[in-house]
């Protein structure tokens, strides 16, 4: 009897198989997958059934830098990140031997293909848009896998040292441009407030004679030595003497 039960308590404990809540078991019958069991405790017939654990969990998986010389023939090194879940435990176990080595050798070689078809303006400029395009690409090769891409993200891209150099030097230039233009339109608009203003001191030649005194006030008080009068600040002066002088006569 106590040889009985041992033999009992010995099956159930090859039977007896506890899966996780993001697991799934793949169950095969003398070698003939019969399905997916789980999460929970199941029983499996002993010698007959054999279990294949498989995670459903999102991977984060690291593409190595490598070498890529973009449309524009320069050499680059990118890095790059993907994100992957298996959504089909079946295809995942019987299709494919290893999902994370296949996942990570396709990423490598669709990043290589995908960044080469573009120039390294926009490589910089667009990389949402590449992303996108790198994660499509491999999202088709492991859709047969059972395994859906989510993301993939371009993390680092390393520059030659003369490639930084020049394109330090382009930035540099492009903001002596900006500056230069942002100053030429300064003088722009000064210009013409300057022809706007002469415009209404010809009318008023009054105004021109206002804004001469206002000058010597504030030279004035600089309390300097020397103050110099305009030509034409005399001119008005004389005539304006030569006017008072005729008022007298009469």
């Amino acid at each position: 009897m106590a040889y009985i039960i041992g033999f009992i308590v010995l099956v159930l404990i090859f039977s007896l198989r506890v899966v996780k809540e993001y697991e799934r078991g793949v169950i095969f019958f003398l070698g003939k997958c019969k399905g997916i069991r789980g999460p929970g405790l199941i029983i499996l017939i002993p010698i007959f059934e054999q279990m294949t654990r498989v995670y459903l969990r999102t991977v984060t998986m690291n593409i190595p830098s490598q070498k890529i010389i973009t449309k524009d023939n320069v050499s680059i090194d990118i890095a790059a990140v993907a994100y992957y879940h298996v959504v089909d435990p079946v295809k995942a176990t019987i299709a494919i031997e290893n999902v994370y080595d296949a996942v990570n050798q396709i990423s490598q070689t669709t990043v290589r293909n995908v960044v080469g078809q573009f120039q390294l303006d926009q490589l910089l400029s667009q990389t949402i848009d590449i992303n996108l395009q790198i994660k499509d690409v491999i999202d088709g090769h492991t859709e047969p896998w059972g395994v859906q891409v989510t993301a993939v993200e371009i993390k680092d891209i390393t520059l030659p040292e003369n490639m930084q150099r020049a394109m330090a030097k382009e930035a540099e230039a492009e903001r002596e441009r900006r500056a230069k233009i942002v100053a030429a339109e300064g003088e722009y608009q000064a210009a013409e407030k300057l022809a706007e203003a002469a415009d209404i001191m010809s009318l008023h030649p009054v105004a021109l004679q206002l804004r001469t005194l206002q000058t010597m006030a504030e030279i004035s008080v600089e309390k300097n030595s020397t103050i110099i009068f305009p030509a034409q600040f005399m001119t008005t002066v004389s005539e304006a003497i030569q006017m008072i002088k005729g008022d007298m006569k009469k």
